[in-house]
């Protein structure tokens, strides 16, 4: 297990390095030259205020969203039960956008915007919770349930668009998910909030490991079921929101990264937690890489200028393959 640990934070620094060196403007050569010290003035001031708060982001955001699924997952006892498809992320989405667009808060009140977006997470998860009602149970209806509850609420986050059609570039940037434009600024918010949220989900590792095996043998131990899952869900909205709010919706991040845990690490999620915070870091980051190298790639063979692939729609194409393999096997299999 250790052995696994060891690979992915080598992995984790692998992909790191790949996604200091794949921007633009900079060359490799003198990205190593800053790293080490030297380089130009434009040189540094990419590196160290563009590109580096860039990577972080996308290494905390990934975390935030993998701990966040898989907290779900276990709370919920549903291997579908994504921030995607429970509302969770469109509701988050739709709060930011609403607290910007309509002026409730705006981008020089940041914490603002992150507690706009647990409010819509939260109105998202429950609006899933009252449609699925008795059939919350079953992976696929929760599924069905969790698109339309989706489909709602990106008809609400359009309409705010009508209001405020100014807002379109960073309302774009939230449906789709994007690193571009990290600064300082949203490193500063997204990591104390991604800590002091995702050590509350690992303090509730053994709930959700009894949890994960069904609520009688949980509430057989002992466990107070419903104040365990509630606890559970609040940590889960709460750090998918600050994830949406840094670099919003990454496609299925949350979905795809707890079944990679599991499957490395297994059903105990005092080891699975910090495996999927460090699978969803590698998730996102690596995605973030090859967006960045396919963006060089496109311009120059489409010349287009500057051609830029957001991120999310990586994830999101690959997440959504996984669906699609989850949902074909989860009749027959045992969570």
């Amino acid at each position: 297990m250790t052995a696994r640990f060891t690979a992915l934070g080598g992995l984790v620094a692998l992909v790191a390095v790949a996604s200091l060196l794949a921007g633009r403007a900079v060359t490799p050569g003198a990205v190593v030259d800053v790293l080490a010290g030297g380089g130009g003035d434009t040189a540094r001031h990419v590196v160290l205020n563009l590109r580096l708060p860039r990577l972080l982001v996308a290494l905390g955001a990934g975390a935030a969203l993998g701990v966040a699924g898989l907290v779900l997952q276990s709370a919920l006892r549903n291997p579908l039960a994504g921030p995607e498809v429970t509302g969770v992320t469109p509701g988050a989405v739709l709060g930011a956008v609403a607290a910007t667009g309509l002026g409730v808060a705006g981008w020089q009140s940041p914490a603002a915007v992150v507690v706009a977006a647990c409010v819509g997470g939260f109105t998202g998860a429950g609006l899933l919770w009252l449609l699925a009602g008795r059939e919350r149970g079953d992976a696929a209806t929760t599924a069905v349930y969790g698109v339309l509850v989706s489909a709602v609420l990106g008809g609400l986050t359009a309409m705010v668009l009508l209001v405020a059609p100014g807002q379109l570039g960073s309302v774009v940037q939230w449906l789709v998910g994007s690193t571009e434009g990290r600064v300082w600024a949203h490193w500063n918010l997204l990591w104390p909030w991604t800590l002091a949220w995702g050590t509350g989900a690992w303090l509730l590792a053994a709930p959700l490991t009894l949890l994960r095996l069904g609520d009688e043998p949980a509430a057989a131990v002992g466990l107070e079921i419903s104040r365990a899952r509630a606890v559970a869900l609040l940590c889960a909205v709460a750090l998918t929101a600050g994830a949406v709010s840094s670099v919003g919706a990454l496609g299925f991040v949350g979905l795809l990264v707890p079944h990679l845990a599991v499957a490395l690490f297994g059903a105990d999620l005092r080891r699975t937690l910090p495996g999927a915070a460090l699978c969803g870091a590698v998730v996102v980051c690596g995605a973030d890489a090859v967006a960045q190298l396919a963006s060089r790639w496109l311009s120059s063979a489409l010349d287009a200028g500057r051609l830029t692939l957001p991120v999310g729609a990586l994830t999101t194409g690959l997440g959504a393959a996984l669906l699609l393999a989850v949902v074909r096997r989860a009749p027959g299999r045992s969570f």
